[in-house]
């Protein structure tokens, strides 16, 4: 709406109408990584300047990789040193353009989305492997159902000149949020069913329901639902690479201070640049309430040990907190600084959680 798009609003439903050209504008992101990111690259099409700033924690997030590719198909930017905020101007040409894929898929998805509205189309060079592949694979599926195709092979994407189309969609649930009442279930011995989420999510964190019956709990899902039942079996440890979930990586951690064996994670140092530095802050944080927990450069290994309650920092990190959470379910005495940041994108989490746990 800042950028002069009209939206309405009718309950849980938006309808967004496109029948004019962008505005120039202000966008505050605050903490959100994935609206700046989107924002910018949807800002290099307008003719007009758009200026976007966040948080200082998401000024301190990389976006310079992005910021180079569309500055090579034609954007005029000014940015603080690779960094928010920015001021970006279009138009763009489209045409071919290098990117390195290991920094943040959200650089990948942000080039997708605009390139079918670009003059020559866009044939996007993936340099290294991508991280978060499942979130590339999502967009693709996602703009498809707006009648745009995509062509993705090994290390390139390519998107020809097409009209999007409008059309009516429903939003999946989230598939990382939905990790939380799952885990809490698994730490608690208690039992939960998660509707409209299944073997049918398009999301890469459904791996979840995999993860969960790798660690020992008693996990069923349907296409549309999912359920986690008591068995009274302990949970297990895993070794396990989350670099094309890393989302999911509070939830497992926390999940694993009660396992009866040691968890290792890996495959994630990009995430010390999320909302926290979800290795270093992660780490310190459980560690407070007395679990063993090793920091490596690409993730965790934890330790089974006995857990006390603590008061644990949030770290402006949503995940952080619902992470926290899931041990607070179970261990008496845990307090949870600035627990609103999980309003990010749960506003309800508090609320929704003590009708499951009471």
């Amino acid at each position: 709406q800042a950028l002069g798009i009209e939206v309405t609003r009718s309950g849980s439903s938006a309808t967004v109408y496109r029948d004019a050209a962008l505005q120039s504008g202000e966008i505050h992101a605050e903490l959100a990584g994935t609206t700046s990111r989107f924002l910018t690259a949807l800002a290099a099409t307008a003719g007009s300047s758009i200026s976007i700033d966040g948080h200082e924690r998401l000024r301190q997030r990389p976006i310079g990789p992005l910021l180079n590719a569309l500055r090579s198909l034609g954007a005029q930017i000014a940015d603080h040193d690779g960094g928010l905020p920015v001021s970006i101007q279009g138009p763009l040409r489209g045409g071919a353009v290098t990117i390195d894929a290991t920094t943040s898929s959200q650089f990948i998805s942000a080039l997708m989305m605009i390139g079918p509205v670009l003059p020559e189309g866009l044939h996007i060079t993936l340099q290294g492997s991508p991280i978060s592949q499942p979130y590339v694979n999502l967009t693709a599926s996602v703009m498809e159902l707006f009648g745009v195709s995509t062509d993705i092979s090994e290390g390139s994407i390519g998107i020809s000149p097409q009209e999007y189309s409008a059309t009516s969609v429903t939003i999946e649930p989230d598939a990382s949020s939905a990790s939380y009442p799952l885990a809490i279930a698994a730490a608690t011995g208690s039992t939960v069913t998660i509707e409209d989420f299944g073997s049918s999510s398009l999301q890469g964190d459904k791996q979840i329901i995999d993860i969960l019956r790798e660690m020992n709990a008693d996990i069923n899902c349907t296409p549309h639902s999912t359920t986690l039942t008591s068995n009274g079996r302990d949970l297990v440890g895993i070794d396990i690479d989350m670099s094309e979930i890393s989302d999911l990586v509070p939830t497992v951690a926390a999940l694993a201070c009660f396992a009866a064996s040691p968890t290792r994670i890996r495959g994630v140092g990009f995430i010390r640049n999320k909302e926290s530095d979800r290795i270093g802050d992660l780490a310190s944080e459980l560690s407070k309430f007395g679990a063993n927990v090793v920091e490596h450069d690409d993730g965790l290994t934890i330790t089974p040990a006995e857990l006390l309650g603590a008061t644990v920092d949030t770290h402006d990190d949503h995940r952080l907190a619902m992470g926290f959470s899931i041990i607070g379910a179970r261990v008496p005495g845990t307090a949870i600084t600035e627990p609103e940041v999980t309003s990010k994108s749960w506003p309800s989490y508090w609320h929704d959680i003590a009708e499951m746990v009471t």
